[in-house]
């Protein structure tokens, strides 16, 4: 914030705070019909903020909601309240060194901590919470477990941070959707190097192809990756999503996209919610299952991998393991 918007700000919340002082009762349609009206939200949000600390009670009038001071409305410091609502939601008296965004240009983005990252996202803070408390507080709060983020909405997070406006909201769940599909991007250049030579490479693919499936899904879902004479990767396709059963897992559904694609062979993969990557009598049933159509069709079945958190297993390696 530069001074001269810094100023201007000042000016206002002064000019609303003196015309509330200047009311021993009042109601928010006096505010806005008054001169501090040319501003209804800065008002409306310095009576919330009054109301929270404790210097305003709502009462009822009969005309409705009204505010009466609780407390001498002369004993409160305009120029003191204002000045510490301003410099707590920027920090445009931190040095340069201090700032994310200034970090994060001289420094780089993997230097930035996590609630640097998010005040960065957050942007602006509201009265009482600056952008770098709101990130301090969200980084707190999901340190144990980051991935749950995912699955939050915009009430979720502004029970954490009231400074989580539904813009802010916006601009984390964008960031988190770009870096994952940033991260595809990449993981796809790099299957279009690899080369499916046995379960070390199958599992690596896996792991890098299938990260989101590994560690966000929260059911099973089944998918076939087709690959051409080089064993080269040359698409995946999503079979089926539920509990992995020999119903579900039907031949023909895994093979009509290898023939499609004029694979040479095929690998299959599947998730573990549990993060135990172990293979289940079911998974083994299946595998079965499709090396004989395998044989039918002439298109081989390469391996099967169960991919679970950070963890992969391939079951051509497994089953030789225990024979």
């Amino acid at each position: 914030m530069t001074t001269t918007t810094h100023n201007n700000r000042e000016s206002i919340y002064l000019s609303i705070l003196a015309s509330l002082q200047d009311r021993a009762v009042f109601t928010r349609q006096e505010i806005e019909d008054s001169p501090a009206g040319a501003h209804p939200i800065v008002a409306r949000n310095i009576i919330d903020e009054l109301v929270r600390q404790g210097s305003l009670a709502r009462v009822c009038e009969q005309s409705g909601e009204a505010f009466r001071w609780k407390t001498d409305p002369g004993s409160l410091n305009p120029h003191r309240w204002v000045q510490k609502r301003l410099n707590t939601t920027t920090v445009p008296s931190a040095p340069p060194s201090d700032r994310p965004r200034e970090r994060l240009l001289t420094r780089g983005p993997e230097q930035l901590k996590l609630a640097e990252l998010f005040a960065i996202l957050i942007r602006t803070g509201r009265p009482g919470e600056s952008a770098v408390q709101a990130g301090e507080r969200l980084a707190a709060h999901f340190s144990a477990n980051l991935e749950q983020i995912t699955d939050m909405g915009h009430p979720e997070l502004k029970e954490v941070s009231r400074a989580v406006s539904l813009p802010a909201y916006c601009q984390i769940m964008a960031g988190i959707e770009l870096g994952r599909r940033v991260d595809a991007a990449k993981a796809q250049a790099f299957s279009e190097r690899i080369r499916i030579t046995g379960p070390r490479s199958a599992m690596k693919y896996c792991l890098r192809q299938f990260e989101r499936l590994a560690r966000d899904r929260r059911q099973e879902e089944f998918h076939m990756v087709t690959l051409d004479t080089r064993n080269q990767p040359i698409a995946s396709h999503c079979i089926t999503v539920g509990t992995l059963r020999n119903s579900l897992v039907h031949p023909r559904e895994v093979f009509r996209p290898a023939v499609r694609d004029a694979a040479n062979c095929i690998m299959v993969v599947h998730n573990h919610p549990s993060g135990d990557p172990t293979p289940s009598d079911q998974d083994l049933q299946v595998t079965d299952r499709l090396e004989s159509a395998a044989e039918i069709v002439g298109i081989p079945l390469v391996d099967h991998i169960i991919v679970a958190g950070t963890r992969a297993l391939s079951l051509q390696e497994w089953r030789s393991g225990i024979r």
